[in-house]
């Protein structure tokens, strides 16, 4: 390293240190009811590096990793999962149970349990949280000021009044009992409304901030271990104990700060300086760095994700199957994934990865690249001379794609080869997410899934089952809806897997979404943070993690 870099490195870690006793001061000088009212020490305030800024901090709102990791501090939800796995454990409701007929669910909730603003969590509360999101006339939904819930449309079929809405009805039997009604029944229902994006929020904030709640200047209310403080737009999120939380001795520390630094190569410095004390989504190759340092430790994420490249097929090349199956021809996966994941990194034709592998249809095998199988395809398609095509990168790492930009380089250098031209973009992060699904939106892009509980269908039916293609031109298969229904009314699991493996080789011939990676995503932590448990589903509360 020059010696210009390391006075760089020095006065950033420099800079940063002050500011983050700076920080420290204003907590201590600005103490309230749910701040510590003696001087916060270095031990008692844990800083988290994220790979880039939440969208909001609204549940049921989001899709992104990001917001969620953040929100799973804020909010409770009515189920959890056990620490590093995918079994579930109850929160906010204590016990659920199913009818004879599997199509209605019965959770009874924990009493005595206050939301951040001192008002009471019951079943109302789940109610009013319930609706805004199934319900598109609820009032409390501000869907006219563009929130969307898409992402209960993707897990749950659709809206109220929508034909293939799963929920039916919402009742209240008492002050602690609630009720879902389906359709159908849907053996994994438990682990869909206790998966993260679904935490209770108070309604009395809601209503409060209206059209504004989760936005940078306005509330975030929850049950959880922590509470919201602040959000300076770019830069972080600050935190501080819920000394009234409802689990006994959580959280473990006083305040958490989460810092938004989108490079991996940045919150690996900052690791190492000591700025950041825990962090994910670093690049693979830095695990040797990681290894090198006696501060640090590397910890694991067990593979649980996807990420892929989308063919929008309301771009007219892309609407023909040839030119999407000459795409996945063309890109060389397994060198790329070699490259740029290594020994951390699987490519296969499978959307879903191999822990899941009992869903997997045997029959499918690699599309190995082959050019000129490529251009045969396209001339077939009637583009012998190739087009143009717009392909979007994440500006953020992710899991999925910890360094965005030069894997998407690696993409466009293959398909120039057949002719392809590419022209890179990216743009805000919040933006990335929001216009990919404004018509027409991008004709191709980079994203990925961290599954949120432990089921084929958490990967299936977000990306393929209604209102889930929007941002590939509303591509639809009838047989591929027909099987994903029929998947989630089953409970066999030999039967399910005769189901999955049929969706599979048919996502495998259409080739909307191209699997290029199932990640082991690398995380780092300081050998002093102790009681760190990363979940394979992508986000963990922090309330048990502690410096020492």
């Amino acid at each position: 390293m020059s010696n210009y870099k390391r006075r760089q490195l020095f006065f950033l870690a420099t800079v940063c240190t002050i500011a983050l006793i700076l920080i420290n001061c204003k907590s201590t000088q600005n103490s309230d009811r749910t701040t510590p009212t003696t001087s916060t020490t270095n031990q008692q305030v844990l800083v988290y590096g994220s790979g880039g800024s939440p969208v909001n901090l609204e549940p049921g709102n989001i899709t992104d990793g990001n917001s969620l990791i953040v929100q799973q501090q804020i909010y409770d939800r009515l189920l959890e999962f056990k620490p590093g796995t995918t079994d579930l454990q109850p929160s906010l409701a204590t016990s659920w149970s199913v009818s004879p007929d599997g199509k209605t669910w019965t959770f009874k909730l924990r009493p005595g349990v206050k939301f951040h603003d001192r008002t009471d969590f019951d079943a109302e509360s789940v109610k009013f949280n319930v609706e805004r999101w199934w319900d598109a006339k609820n009032p409390n939904g501000y869907r006219n000021a563009g929130k969307s819930y898409e992402i209960w449309q993707q897990i749950f079929g659709g809206f109220k009044g929508d034909p293939n809405s799963l929920l039916q009805d919402f009742k209240v039997i008492d002050k602690s009992t609630i009720q879902f009604v389906l359709k159908q029944p849907f053996a994994a229902f438990p682990a869909a409304i206790g998966s993260g994006f679904f935490g209770m929020a108070s309604p009395a904030a809601i209503k409060k901030a209206g059209a504004n709640y989760g936005t940078p200047n306005s509330l975030a209310v929850g049950t959880g271990p922590f509470i919201f403080k602040e959000w300076r737009t770019g830069d972080r999120v600050t935190l501080a104990k819920n000394p009234n939380y409802w689990q006994k001795d959580l959280p473990k520390t006083n305040q958490l700060v989460i810092r938004f630094v989108t490079d991996p190569a940045a919150r690996l410095a900052q690791l190492r300086a000591g700025q950041i004390d825990f962090t994910v989504d670093l690049a693979p190759d830095q695990i040797k760095e990681i290894q090198g340092d006696p501060n640090l430790v590397a910890v694991p994420r067990p593979s649980f994700n996807v990420g892929y490249l989308a063919l929008n097929t309301s771009y007219k090349p892309l609407a023909d199957v040839r030119v999407r199956q000459a795409i996945d021809l063309a890109i060389n996966k397994q060198q790329i994934v070699q490259a740029f994941w290594g020994e951390l990194g699987e490519n296969s034709p499978h959307f879903i990865p191999s822990i899941l592998s009992w869903a997997q249809s045997k029959n499918l095998t690699k599309r190995e690249q082959n050019p000129q199988k490529a251009k045969e395809l396209l001339t077939q398609a009637g583009y012998p001379n190739g087009f143009d095509l717009e392909l979007w990168y994440m500006p953020v790492s992710r899991p999925y794609f910890p360094t965005p930009k030069p894997i998407a380089e690696a993409f466009a250098a293959d398909l120039s080869a057949i002719g392809i031209r590419v022209k890179l973009n990216t743009k805000d992060w919040a933006a990335y997410i929001a216009d990919r699904k404004k018509s027409p939106g991008f004709q191709a892009f980079m994203l990925g899934w961290t599954a949120d509980y432990g089921d084929p269908d958490s990967f299936y039916y977000p990306h393929f089952g209604p209102g889930g293609t929007t941002d590939i031109g509303g591509w639809k298969n009838a047989k591929v809806i027909q099987l994903l229904n029929q998947g989630r009314a089953t409970g066999d699991q030999a039967a399910r897997a005769k189901i999955y493996a049929q969706v599979d080789e048919i996502l495998h011939q259409e080739a909307v979404r191209l699997p290029i990676v199932h990640s082991q995503p690398l995380l780092a932590k300081r050998k002093n943070v102790q009681g760190w448990i990363p979940s394979p589903l992508g986000s963990e509360d922090f309330a048990g993690i502690q410096k020492q």
